[in-house]
């Protein structure tokens, strides 16, 4: 059996990749074959329990170094119990964030940790997506869109503007230091333009 695609979507909170990885996996239904559309932090029970760790609290809760274990940790959890079965039966999988979300937030945004990150992500999860899928958005507007979801789980909004500008900053240099699967995508547009734009290039790739 053909082992399905793994498919992640990335970007500052508040971009609209939440929308976007929904709407993609709708559209690989409609094209028929089973589809796991899930999430990071969380997707299996394990790591939602980590979830309410993580996004919720007070924004000094955690050190980076603690979160990165923590993430780390609902991350493994998540890759036995829901993404490699799925993939490993041929369904595609489409997740809400996955370990490029780390490497930004914690490796680097939150101090020069990328080292401890990846040694961790190689020596843990050892898997990456075959394509992801990064929205970019203005991080004024995405943290005005974030706060105003009233989520109770705003950890990550709550450390303010500047925090926000420099996790763009990294998602774009992510984008720069894996070409051939990570793809920018203007986050601005018309919710359905961008969907077209994400089918297009996921067709593209295959």
């Amino acid at each position: 059996m053909k082992t399905g695609r793994f498919i992640t979507f990335e970007g500052i909170d508040g971009s609209g990749k939440s929308t976007q990885a929904r709407l993609f996996a709708a559209y690989l239904k409609a094209k028929g074959g089973e589809v796991v559309l899930t999430r990071e932090p969380g997707g299996s029970h394990g790591a939602e329990e980590i979830r309410r760790l993580l996004v919720e609290g007070n924004p000094d809760r955690w050190s980076p170094e603690t979160e990165i274990l923590l993430f780390t940790a609902a991350r493994r959890d998540h890759l036995e119990k829901t993404i490699l079965p799925a993939l490993d039966r041929g369904a595609s999988v489409v997740s809400d964030r996955f370990a490029d979300s780390t490497r930004v937030y914690q490796g680097a945004a939150r101090g020069d940790l990328r080292a401890l990150v990846d040694q961790l992500h190689d020596a843990v999860i050892g898997k990456e997506p075959d394509l992801t899928f990064v929205i970019d958005m203005d991080p004024a507007e995405a943290l005005r869109r974030g706060l105003a979801r009233q989520s109770g789980e705003d950890r990550f909004e709550d450390m303010g503007a500047g925090f926000q500008e420099r996790l763009r900053d990294e998602f774009h240099r992510l984008v720069e230091e894996h070409p051939d699967r990570c793809h920018l995508v203007d986050g601005q547009h018309d919710p359905d333009v961008i969907a077209r734009e994400v089918a297009e290039i996921a067709d593209r790739a295959e």
